[in-house]
């Protein structure tokens, strides 16, 4: 592997002649770890390399753009969640699983508020009856007793 040589200049010396002596996965597993040889100094030192990841952006109801924040989406899920029976673990699982699903569906960086908010709805349904129903009421606007009684009726019949 040593005969690759690159443009990561040497922390010692500064020369851009570097080469690699070894490549392999970091312990992280999202990452490659590479070992190093200066041709000036001789010195070595590993550098990683990372994927670097496309910032997600959320386009709001009126058109605004945010940048996709996991921990926004933990707040929210933890609000409905609240006084619930559902650990942290879970709630971290979800948003995991929707920040992947909606970076791997995504057509662009660009996903929808309402894409954002039927994942949420399709994982809590999952999870937690009541803070689904929490987090619906809030999400979908609920205005009366009517509204929280069709939805309570569309979970009862599986929908």
């Amino acid at each position: 592997m040593g005969s690759e040589c690159s443009a990561v200049k040497c922390p010692y010396c500064g020369d851009a002649a570097t080469r690699v002596l070894e490549k392999r996965e970091a312990e992280d597993s999202e990452s490659n770890r590479r070992r190093r040889e200066c041709g000036a100094c001789g010195k070595r030192f590993t550098t990683f390399e990372r994927v670097e990841a496309v910032e997600l952006m959320v386009v709001k109801k009126d058109g605004r753009r945010e940048q996709f924040l996991p921990e926004k989406l933990r707040r929210g899920i933890l609000k409905a969640c609240e006084k619930r029976p559902v650990s942290l673990k879970d709630v971290d699982r979800v948003v995991e699983e929707i920040e992947a699903e909606l970076r791997t569906g995504a057509a662009s960086e660009e996903v929808s508020a309402q894409a954002v908010g039927e994942k949420v709805m399709e994982k809590l349904r999952q999870l937690d009856p009541v803070a689904y129903i929490r987090f619906a009421s809030v999400y979908k606007q609920f205005k009366g007793i009517d509204e929280f009684e069709e939805e309570l009726a569309r979970l009862r019949e599986g929908a």
